[in-house]
C-alpha cells in the first residue's frame, strides 16, 4: 500500500470535507480559560464602551468559531485552484458570496439596522492602487500561509508561525497608512462604482446580474474539476449529533452559510460589513504614538482622525478581531487541536514577508479578503471583483516562490491535498 493511500481516511465520502473519526481528547482547563477570558472581555467592553461593540465582539466569537471548525480558507482555496483545479473553496466562496449578496441586497435597499445606523456597503475605487495592493496581498496570503481572516483564526487555533504573520501584518499595514496619501492622489483611480447604485440596475438588477455570474463562475468551476480530476480536500475530523457542534468539524458549505449571515448580521448592527485589516494599522499606529511618533499627521488618520483619537475598545472592528482570535482558540481547544510547535526558520521568514505584504496591500487594496473581496462584491462594488482577479493572479506568481521557503504546493497526484 503507498503512502498516498495511506493518507485517505477509512470510511470517508470523497468530495465531503468531514469524515466521522475518533476525535482528540477536550482540551478542558484551556476551554475552561477561553470562555473566562471571553466573559471578562465581553464585561470590560460593555462597561467602558456600549452594548452595541459587546454584540460586535459576540458575532466576533462566533466567526472565530465558524472560521476553526470548519478551517474556512480563502488562501488555501485560492491555492488549490491555481496548484491542482481543485474547486471545492472556490464553490464553497460562491455560495457564501451568493447568500451574501441576497442579505446585502435586502438590508442596503431596505436600510434596515437593528441599532439605527444607516447600513453602507464597502464601495471603493478601482485604480493602480487597488490591482497593485490585492495582487502583492495574493502573494502575502501564499507566503504567509494564511490571510487576513486565516492569521486571526490561526493564531487562536495555536498556529505559531502565524504569531510572526501577524506582527508583520500589523508592521505592513501601518506602512501601507503612512504611505496612503501618495497611493490616492498620485496614482490612477475611477470614481467607486457600485453594480446597484452607479449603474442603474438598483439592488435587485444587480443582485440578479451577481447571481448570474456565481452561477457561471460555479459551473466553470465543474468543469475545471472534471476536466483536472484534482485530489479533494483532506477532509476533517468530526462526529456525530450534537457533539458535532461543539466537538466536531463543520462542513465547509455550512460554514459559508453560517459566515454570510454573520456578515450580514454585522452590517445590521454596526452599519458596515465584516473588516479586518483596519485595525492592524490603528494597533501599529498606536504603538508608534506611545514611542513619540506623531501619526496624526498621515493623511489616512486625517481622514480617520476618529479612530486613531478613540480608545481601541471603542473600534469595532478590533473588537471584533478579539472576538476571532478568542472564538478560534475555545473551537480549537474544544476540538483538541490547540498544539503550538517551533518554528523553521524559512517559515519564519516567509511569514513576515507574507505578513508585509498583505498589511501593505490592504491599505491600498481598501481591504482584504474580508472587507475588499467578500465585503466588496456582497455589497455589490466592482473593486471586490477586481480584488479577487489580482489576488488569484498573485497567487499564481506566489506557488513559485513558496518552494523557495520551504512551503509546499499540492500537486496532481496527490490523493488529497
Amino acid at each position: 500500500m503507498t503512502q498516498q493511500t495511506q493518507e485517505i481516511p477509512k470510511g470517508w465520502i470523497p468530495g465531503r470535507t468531514t469524515v466521522v473519526t475518533n476525535l482528540s481528547p477536550i482540551q478542558k482547563p484551556q476551554v475552561i480559560l477561553g470562555i473566562i477570558a471571553a466573559v471578562a472581555l465581553f464585561t470590560w467592553i460593555i462597561t467602558t464602551t456600549n452594548m452595541t461593540q459587546g454584540v460586535l465582539f459576540m458575532i466576533g466569537l462566533a466567526l472565530g468559531l465558524t472560521l476553526l471548525y470548519a478551517r474556512f480558507g480563502f488562501t488555501s482555496a485560492f491555492r488549490r485552484l491555481m496548484a491542482v483545479g481543485n474547486v471545492q473553496g472556490l464553490q464553497a466562496h460562491m455560495v457564501m458570496l451568493a447568500v451574501a449578496s441576497t442579505l446585502f441586497a435586502i438590508i442596503l435597499s431596505t436600510g434596515f439596522s437593528f441599532t439605527g445606523v444607516d447600513p453602507q456597503g464597502y464601495v471603493s475605487p478601482v485604480g493602480i492602487s487597488v490591482i497593485f495592493g490585492s495582487f502583492i496581498f495574493g502573494i502575502g496570503m501564499q507566503l504567509g500561509s494564511g490571510c487576513a481572516s486565516g492569521t486571526l483564526y490561526s493564531v487562536g487555533g495555536g498556529q505559531s508561525s502565524m504569531l510572526l504573520t501577524l506582527i508583520s501584518f500589523i508592521a505592513g499595514s501601518v506602512l501601507g497608512a503612512y504611505h496612503f496619501t501618495f497611493w490616492m492622489e498620485e496614482t490612477w483611480a475611477l470614481p467607486p462604482i457600485s453594480l446597484a447604485e452607479s449603474t442603474g440596475l438598483g439592488f435587485f438588477g444587480a443582485w440578479a446580474v451577481q447571481m448570474a455570474l456565481f452561477g457561471i463562475i460555479y459551473y466553470v468551476l465543474v468543469l475545471i474539476a472534471r476536466k483536472k480530476n484534482p485530489p479533494m480536500m483532506k477532509p476533517l475530523p468530526t462526529t456525530t449529533g450534537l457533539k458535532k457542534v461543539f466537538r466536531g468539524s463543520w462542513p465547509l458549505l455550512t460554514a459559508a452559510i453560517v459566515l454570510a449571515v454573520l456578515n450580514a448580521l454585522t452590517l445590521t448592527v454596526r452599519g458596515n460589513p465584516w473588516g479586518i485589516t483596519s485595525a492592524f494599522a490603528l494597533w501599529g499606529s498606536k504603538g508608534l504614538e506611545a514611542v513619540g511618533v506623531d501619526v496624526s499627521q498621515w493623511g489616512y488618520w486625517q481622514a480617520n482622525a476618529a479612530q486613531l483619537a478613540n480608545p481601541i475598545l471603542a473600534d469595532s472592528t478590533s473588537v471584533m478581531n478579539f472576538g476571532i482570535i478568542l472564538g478560534a482558540f475555545i473551537a480549537a481547544t474544544a476540538t483538541g487541536s490547540f498544539k503550538p510547535g517551533k518554528i523553521k526558520p524559512g517559515i519564519a521568514m516567509s511569514s513576515i514577508i507574507g505578513g508585509l505584504l498583505m498589511g501593505y496591500g490592504s491599505r491600498l487594496a481598501f481591504g482584504c479578503n474580508i472587507g475588499a473581496y467578500f465585503g466588496g462584491i456582497a455589497s455589490f462594488s466592482l473593486h471586490g471583483w477586481v480584488w479577487a482577479i489580482m489576488a488569484m493572479l498573485g497567487t499564481g506568481l506566489a506557488l513559485f516562490i513558496r518552494p523557495l521557503f520551504g512551503l509546499k504546493n499540492p500537486k496532481p497526484k496527490d490523493s488529497i491535498c
